[in-house]
């Protein structure tokens, strides 16, 4: 159903991907590199920036190196209980 949809070129494609899981397996992206292979009309968004592990972070990927989309990627963080706290 949703090939039906982003099927259309005139569609632009956000594509939701867990910054907690590997990016590289998203179903959803391997949908758009299907529909899309240039990348010209898939957006990226980084999900759960806020609960990765400590020690890691989402550089690669919001700077477009992992998976490379001509859109790029944005990256979405909530706010910690600390940083409320602080």
């Amino acid at each position: 159903m949703a090939a039906r949809y982003v099927g259309d070129p005139r569609t632009i494609i956000l594509c939701v991907v867990p910054a907690n899981a590997d990016m590289t397996n998203s179903d959803g992206l391997q949908m758009a590199r299907q529909l899309d292979p240039k990348g010209v009309r898939t957006v990226g968004v980084i999900t759960k920036i806020d609960i990765m592990d400590r020690g890691t972070n989402a550089k690669k990927m919001i700077m477009n190196q992992e998976v490379t989309l001509r859109l790029g990627f944005v990256g979405v963080k909530n706010r910690a209980q600390e940083d409320i706290i602080n």
